[in-house]
């Protein structure tokens, strides 16, 4: 009896052993089904509140799990939204007609009170609010239109609409979560989890409004050194790779097994002056440093060629450029004349604070030179992201590299919150540059219908802002990013925003 008994054990323990590894397998092979999309990226994301965070890595992110009423694709075109279609009415009146059965993440039906309750959660966000359009008033029609009225005309209403930080969120969910806000949203990605300075997962959409999306799974790693991107890359550890280095870039091209994407951006590359601070009040200073940067070397030697010397400050590709400006180039007999004039003869020190990137470090390391050669020791500070951001619209420093994407593709977007007084700080105005004339125009800018009109005075506001010289025009570059050659569908966006809703991977 103590033998069968002891057998008896013995066969429930083999039974045991062999669920839990039938289940353990089945688990694996579930999840080895599953379809991933992998994407490195070089910082972390501020927050995946969309109303409360404007920085890159937080919009590109938040573009996947929030909707927008309209949205824009890779070619700047307005594409329909939750709005399917939409009516302008007049000068300051456009009608949405907003998609039905459209769900949040949590299963609730969105309502036009979430859209209303959404804008003016934006209007009272110190990080957003000048993204907004200035809205008067939004009126719910009928039980599936909207309408939004402006106070003023305003031409670029819709690009401004289809800006990532514009997602549309639930009141419900806002109101009842609190600071915390749970990342509820309608778009083709829900939130799963985050791992601070590791990675972001987010879930595919099955309900969502369009055809779902084709992978399970997307997920954001960050990597902050591109080199070791472009090495995931090749190793399959990823399967795309952001802000890919001009230095790793012909790696990709060489490898057969990849491809390399890349497109002129909208974005614009700077050195940044605290215009707060007494010393960067002397324009003969601001101008001595300017003529002192050799951008060329800049363009061809650190960025292989991969962009322009910049001659305005917003990129040639953007409505309202204008070519009347140009930048003051390498001329070191020129700075050191404007240094002589300046009230710092003497020699001064100086600190640039940078994100670091290799590119980025190594920029910084040719502005350190070239400042020597006029008599400005420079320290270089290297900080993360999120120093970095929370340093500069503080303005706790001297100078600094900066970039801003024109994310609309519209002059206003690139200009107002760059240079106009109100906009100092977080909205964008790093530099905390002021001027009377500037501000009207950019003002005058929002309102005006004609283009053509908008085009002078977007032409007026670069030659007095290029003339000031509140910080010094470096380069435009071009987005580059590398992929595995399976992964089809990328529109790569030129301010980086990319949509990864219609990527698929090739059988």
């Amino acid at each position: 009896m103590l033998f069968i008994k002891r057998t008896k054990k013995v066969k429930f323990l083999i039974f045991l052993i062999f669920t839990v590894v039938l289940l353990s397998c089945t688990k694996e092979d579930k999840k080895a089904e599953e379809k991933l999309l992998k994407i490195a990226q070089s910082g972390n994301p501020r927050s995946l509140d969309v109303h409360n965070a404007n920085d890159g890595f937080s919009l590109r992110i938040n573009k996947q799990i929030y909707s927008r009423l309209v949205e824009v694709d890779g070619d700047r075109n307005i594409i329909p939204g939750l709005a399917e279609n939409w009516t302008r009415i007049d000068d300051k009146t456009y009608d949405f007609k907003i998609r039905d059965n459209v769900k949040f993440h949590n299963g609730d039906t969105l309502q036009l009170e979430d859209i209303k309750f959404s804008f003016e959660r934006m209007m009272k966000s110190p990080r957003i609010n000048f993204i907004v359009p200035p809205i008067e008033k939004i009126e719910i029609i009928t039980p599936s239109t909207i309408r939004i009225v402006t106070n003023t005309p305003f031409a670029p209403l819709l690009y401004h609409l289809s800006h990532p930080a514009l997602g549309i969120v639930s009141k419900k969910v806002i109101e009842t979560s609190g600071d915390n806000s749970a990342v509820v949203g309608t778009g083709p990605y829900k939130y799963d989890s985050w791992v601070i300075g590791d990675q972001i997962v987010l879930n595919k959409n099955t309900e969502y409004f369009l055809t779902p999306p084709a992978f399970d799974k997307l997920i954001f790693k960050t990597i902050t050194e591109p080199t070791n991107r472009e090495i995931a890359l090749e190793t399959k550890e990823i399967d795309i790779a952001l802000d890919i280095s001009t230095v790793d870039a012909p790696k990709i091209i060489s490898n057969k097994e990849l491809i390399l994407h890349t497109k002129s951006s909208y974005s614009y590359r700077y050195l940044g002056f605290n215009n707060k601070k007494i010393i960067f009040n002397d324009k003969n200073l601001r101008k001595a440093i300017d003529y002192a940067i050799d951008k060329e070397s800049i363009v061809k030697i650190i960025l292989n060629g991969y962009g322009e010397v910049a001659n305005s400050v917003i990129a040639p590709n953007v409505f309202g450029f204008t070519n009347t400006t140009k930048n003051v180039g390498y001329d070191l007999e020129k700075a050191k004349e404007f240094l002589v004039k300046s009230n710092y003869k003497n020699r001064i020190t100086l600190e640039l604070l940078t994100q670091g990137s290799s590119d980025e470090k190594a920029i910084a390391e040719v502005i350190q030179a070239n400042l020597k050669e006029i008599g400005i020791e420079l320290k270089i500070t290297i900080v993360e992201s999120g120093t970095f951001y929370d340093l500069t619209e503080k303005g706790n420093f001297d100078m600094f590299l900066g970039s801003w994407g024109t994310v609309t593709g519209d002059a206003d977007y690139g200009l107002y919150p760059m240079f106009h007084s109100k906009s100092m700080g977080s909205p964008g105005n790093r530099s905390f540059y002021s001027n009377v004339e500037v501000d009207k125009l950019l003002d005058d800018g929002k309102i005006v219908a004609d283009q053509n009109e908008r085009l002078k005075i977007y032409e007026e506001i670069q030659q007095r802002i290029v003339e000031d010289t509140p910080h010094v025009m470096l380069y435009n570059s071009v987005i580059i990013v590398g992929a595995q050659k399976d992964i089809k569908g990328l529109n790569i966006h030129p301010v980086t925003l990319h949509d990864f809703y219609p990527i698929y991977r090739e059988k």
